[in-house]
């Protein structure tokens, strides 16, 4: 998600100061700096780079370039950033590809016609991954790329909210109070998108031993002001499949007209190769619109999504917007507008590259290590959250034991385990889970046998330490550097406050995290 970033005041700058300027130092005669024989020679070296204000004078593109870049090696490594689905790595074939379009506005389908074309080629493939009914000809399925899975949940919402709309007008009837059912452990988007779109909320709590949403419960609130049902394929906390397919059962049987949204932003690419029995899709009558991150277990960098509807039933007209190019009318359906056409043509490169049997290999071997992870958590002696064996995502989400009566949590270990290098997320659980705390760490398409074992070792490490300091008494003051690590680095001061009083979402309401997707 975006930050909401404050703008300091002119105190806030001249506090920001690590050190008041030196007097007696005088960084003026080193001279015009249009050649310098080095970066470090400019007398942009000895400066703090510009923060607040755009610069009066120019620098040179080389001293730019390697400032910028000294700064950002400060951020964390990405590959061992295990909080994120957030793909980080493709072959250099698919980045020069990607590189090469960065200069393409995607939306102009006229001047970049193959560019448009090659999405709708994506679009084609997904659906027929997700066993859209393509015998019959009078089916017309259609679908759309777009940001990430955010954008293609807000335009599912969009979607089924106009139709419900449409229906109860041509009834007579009351379209003021529409609600969408979902389950309480759905990634933040799904309350964005209820709450920006005047959606109300039907949650399907979460316990302590279910963490996925109850097919019995979600019919049951069902009622006529019920715009659809959200059900996740590999939910963000614990990557398990939510049962679609009886929800679906449960819907013909009892006679309701109610959409299924499949948000399958994570598991859209791992469920057809890993459990293809699993029916969760287009199969099913009720499902009538399915989203996927390209930008997850589809492979490629952020950020690319895709949403695809069954039927133009399901995607009422008034909502597309006709774009001419080329003498014909391509229809668009986005919030955004403007926008490149790498990652589209990343993904088009990933699904051509590697086909079904290529996919089908990669997350094979996501499962296997993620399985072995999960046998080396459970030996430490923690209580294993996720499920194994290709039942859910590439995942292992996990907690402490409470019989060990430890004096640490896993938001203690977590930091441990970041003062590693590895990030490792600790998240409260979803509400009416009796304010569960847990891990997770994601097995991405780079997390190699190799490093999974370094994470084993130094999780193992981690443990051992808090352990040792929880005899000594000293966790207490351990957890007190834990609180005071972002004040002494000064992050915290860059964050907007504002909003910190909230409590109109489950975080507000109940201290549920929202986990990183």
């Amino acid at each position: 998600m975006v930050h909401l970033g404050k703008v300091p005041t002119d105190k806030d700058v001249k506090d920001s100061k690590v050190m008041p300027e030196l007097k007696d130092l005088n960084l003026n005669d080193v001279g015009q700096d249009e050649f310098t024989s080095s970066v470090y020679g400019s007398k942009f070296a000895a400066q703090d780079l510009p923060r607040h204000e755009m610069p009066e004078n120019e620098m040179s593109k080389e001293v730019a370039y390697r400032m910028i870049k000294d700064d950002l090696t400060l951020d964390g490594n990405p590959t061992l950033n295990l909080a994120s689905f957030v793909t980080t790595y493709m072959e250099e074939e698919a980045e020069k590809l990607m590189i090469e379009a960065f200069s393409k506005n995607f939306i102009d389908y006229e001047e970049y016609p193959v560019s448009a074309d090659i999405q709708n080629r994506c679009v084609s493939m997904m659906a027929r991954l997700f066993n859209i009914p393509t015998d019959d000809d009078d089916t017309n399925a259609m679908g759309t790329s777009t940001i990430g899975s955010s954008e293609a949940i807000m335009l599912g919402t969009l979607a089924m909210k106009k139709r419900w709309v449409n229906k109860r007008k041509a009834e007579g009837k009351d379209y003021s109070r529409p609600n969408l059912i979902m389950n309480s452990a759905v990634q933040v988007c799904w309350e964005k998108a209820a709450r920006y779109f005047d959606v109300e909320e039907k949650f399907v709590y979460c316990t302590p031993d279910r963490y996925v949403i109850d097919p019995e419960e979600a019919v049951n609130l069902v009622d006529e002001n019920t715009i659809g049902i959200c059900t996740i394929l590999g939910t963000t906390y614990t990557g398990e499949y939510e049962d679609t397919k009886k929800i679906n059962d449960l819907l013909v049987e009892r006679n309701i007209d109610c959409p299924i949204h499949v948000d399958a932003a994570s598991g859209g690419f791992v469920a057809p190769f890993v459990n293809p029995d699993l029916v969760w899709d287009f199969r099913l009558e009720k499902v009538v619109s399915i989203n996927v991150s390209g930008h997850k277990y589809g492979l490629v960098y952020p950020g690319v999504g895709w949403v695809v509807w069954r039927d133009p039933e399901f995607l009422p007209k008034e909502l597309i917007f006709n774009i001419n190019y080329l003498g014909a009318d391509q229809a668009s359906f986005t919030l955004n507008f403007s926008r490149g056409a790498s990652q589209v043509i990343g993904q088009y490169y990933q699904l051509i590259r590697l086909g079904k049997k290529g996919y089908r290999s990669i997350m094979l071997n996501l499962t296997r290590t993620s399985d072995y992870l999960g046998a080396a958590v459970e030996k430490l002696g923690f209580i294993l959250m996720s499920k194994t064996r290709g039942n859910g995502l590439p995942l292992v989400a996990f907690r402490l034991d409470p019989k060990h009566n430890h004096g640490f949590d896993e938001f203690a270990i977590a930091h441990q385990l970041r003062e590693r290098g590895w990030v490792v997320p600790a998240y409260t659980m979803a509400p009416h889970s009796e304010k569960l705390k847990m891990m997770r760490v994601v097995v991405r398409e780079d997390f190699s046998r190799s490093r999974c074992d370094a994470l084993i070792s130094d999780l193992k490490l981690a443990v051992n330490e808090l352990i040792k300091m929880d005899e000594k008494k000293l966790v207490g003051h351990y957890v007190e550097h834990m609180k005071n690590a972002g004040k002494r680095s000064g992050k915290t001061k860059q964050m907007n406050e504002h909003f910190t009083d909230e409590e109109h979402s489950l975080q507000g309401k109940h201290g549920k995290t929202h986990a990183v997707g």
